[in-house]
């Protein structure tokens, strides 16, 4: 089977790869580019775990074809830190004990960067609307949804 030639941004990197035509964006940032921030859930589009972040646009990487995103702007959460400072969000997230195991966060924060992106100032319902499509089996929901009200401000939206 022939192979498609696709560059992407990657977390402010420029990536020249050749994916098969099947290959989803999830297997491509996990298992070629090793970015395995990005969990794969249920594999349907369902859960929320594989959330990336699209030319700043929440979408689930386990069912985007790497072909199909050519020329796309990609931000996993290891693209949200600068190594040297937490994006507002993680932090918030890590002070308001928004994560037990871990699993679902990557895709909640970055499903909640999307949102801030947008919507610097959303309410709670706005907030709730936002991360409805992704699954958390540990925490609930209220110290997430406290997580993005704290970080919710418009200096912390152009992270």
């Amino acid at each position: 089977m022939a192979h498609i030639k696709v560059q992407l941004e990657i977390n402010g990197e420029s990536v020249e790869l050749e994916v098969k035509p099947y290959e989803t964006l999830l297997d491509t940032l996990r298992e070629r580019l090793e970015l395995t921030g990005t969990k794969e859930g249920c594999g349907l589009g369902a859960c929320g775990s594989c959330t990336v972040l699209i030319d700043g646009v929440p979408t689930r990487s386990c069912i985007t074809l790497t072909a199909e995103v050519q020329g796309a702007r990609i931000t996993t959460i290891e693209g949200l830190s600068d190594g040297m400072t937490l994006d507002p969000l993680q932090q918030s997230f890590m002070e308001k004990g928004a994560v037990q195991c871990g699993f679902c966060s990557p895709g909640m924060i970055l499903t909640a960067r999307g949102l801030l992106n947008r919507n610097p100032t959303p309410s709670r319902e706005d907030i709730i609307k936002s991360l409805s499509s992704n699954v958390c089996r540990c925490t609930g929901y209220k110290k997430i949804i406290e997580a993005v009200e704290a970080a919710a401000s418009p200096e912390n939206s152009e992270n």
